[in-house]
C-alpha cells in the first residue's frame, strides 16, 4: 500500500474544508433549525417580494452550526479562498492525484449548482471509489479499479420527500445542454438514466429499496426518477463530502469508505454471473484495496461497518461469505479486527 505525502493529505483536507465553507458563506437570509421526521436541518429562509423562501443547507451536525454561526465571516472571506483552493488543487495534481476530466469535472460542477449534493445526492460506485484517494490518503492506480464511464448517484426517496426543496433548475434541462440524451425505460414515462451522445458516458440515479421488488421510484427534491436498489440504504447512510479536484474544487457526497468496501462485497456475489463478472473482479479488487488501508489506520470504523452489515439478516452474510471465501487475504484480514 502507498500513500501520499503529507503535504498531499493536509492539501486535501484543506481544500474540503474550504469548499464546505462555502456551503454556507452564500446564506440569503437568516439560517433557521426545523426538525422533520425525527431529524434536525438548517434551512436558508431569506423573502423575495410578498414569498418567504426556504433553501435547504444541511443536516444539522457540530460542524454546521459553527459554520452557521460564522456564516457572515465566511461570505466575507469568499474569494480568497477560491484562489487558496486553486492553488491546493495545483498541489494536489502536482502530488500525484489522479486527475478528474474535464468532462466529469463539468458534470460534477454543474450537478453541485444545481443543489444535487447539497439536497442529499451522493455519488456512488468507481467515481467514489477515486475520492478516497483524498480521504484515506493512499495512492491509486491509473488502471481499470479506478476508471469508469458512468456516473451513479443515489438518494434516499424519503430524504427527497422530507426535504421540502428542489434542484435550481431542472436536471433534464441540465442534462441536455451537457449533450445527454434521456435513456428510455421499460416503465415508459419514468426516466432515471441519461447518456452522453459524444462520449457515451451514462449517467443514472438511484434510491434505496425497502420492498421485495427493485422498482422505479421518484426523487422530488431532484426532480427525477431512480431505480431502487437492495443493500444500497447500507451504503448510503451517513454520507461524507468530498473535493474532486476539477478547477477550484468541487465539493461533492460520496459513502463512508468503510461501508463501500463492505458494500461492495456483497455487490460482488449478486454481479458473478452472466455478463456482470467483470464488474464482479472489479468490486472484489475495490473492496480488497480499501479494506487493507482501513484495516491499517480505521480498523474500528471497518469492524463496527462489517458488524452492522453482518447483522442485518442471512441474506446480507451470505453474500459476504460467498464473495469473502474467493478473498483468503481479505477474509483474514476482516476476521482479524
Amino acid at each position: 500500500m502507498q500513500y501520499h505525502s503529507a503535504t498531499a493529505q493536509a492539501a486535501y483536507h484543506d481544500l474540503r474544508r474550504s469548499l464546505m465553507d462555502d456551503q454556507v458563506a452564500g446564506i440569503r437570509g437568516t439560517p433557521k433549525r426545523e426538525e422533520r421526521k425525527g431529524r434536525r436541518y438548517w434551512y436558508d429562509t431569506y423573502r423575495i417580494g410578498d414569498q418567504v423562501k426556504k433553501a435547504y443547507i444541511g443536516e444539522d451536525t457540530p460542524e454546521m452550526a459553527a459554520r452557521i454561526e460564522n456564516h457572515l465571516r465566511l461570505a466575507q472571506d469568499a474569494k480568497l479562498r477560491a484562489e487558496a483552493r486553486t492553488r491546493l488543487v495545483r498541489i494536489l495534481r502536482a502530488e500525484g492525484f489522479l486527475p478528474v476530466d474535464g468532462a466529469s469535472g463539468r458534470l460534477y460542477s454543474t450537478l453541485a449548482r444545481t443543489g444535487v449534493f447539497r439536497l442529499g445526492g451522493t455519488v456512488v460506485g468507481t467515481h467514489a471509489f477515486r475520492h478516497y484517494e483524498g480521504e484515506l490518503g493512499i495512492r491509486l492506480a491509473q488502471d481499470e479499479v479506478a476508471q469508469t464511464n458512468d456516473l451513479d448517484i443515489a438518494q434516499f426517496e424519503r430524504l427527497s420527500l422530507a426535504l421540502g426543496d428542489h434542484v435550481e433548475e431542472p436536471l433534464a434541462n441540465t442534462f441536455a445542454e451537457l449533450d445527454f440524451a434521456p435513456v428510455p425505460s421499460l416503465s415508459g414515462t419514468a426516466v432515471w438514466k441519461w447518456r452522453q451522445t459524444r462520449t457515451d458516458t451514462y449517467v443514472e440515479f438511484l434510491t434505496p429499496s425497502f420492498r421485495p421488488e427493485e422498482d422505479i421510484r421518484d426523487l422530488p427534491a431532484l426532480g427525477v426518477s431512480a431505480q431502487s436498489l437492495h443493500f444500497l440504504n447500507y451504503l448510503i447512510a451517513e454520507p461524507i463530502n468530498a473535493a474532486a479536484l476539477y478547477r477550484s474544487g468541487v465539493l461533492i457526497q460520496v459513502p463512508r469508505p468503510e461501508r463501500y468496501a463492505i458494500h461492495k462485497l456483497i455487490i460482488a456475489d449478486r454481479r458473478r454471473a452472466g455478463p456482470d463478472q467483470l464488474k464482479s473482479r472489479k468490486d472484489r479488487a475495490q473492496a480488497a484495496l480499501l479494506i487493507e488501508a482501513l484495516a491499517e489506520d480505521r480498523p474500528d470504523e471497518l469492524r463496527e461497518a462489517y458488524g452492522d452489515a453482518m447483522e442485518r439478516g442471512p441474506q446480507w452474510r451470505a453474500h459476504i461469505a460467498a464473495t469473502l471465501k474467493r478473498m483468503p487475504e481479505t477474509a483474514a484480514k476482516l476476521a482479524a479486527l
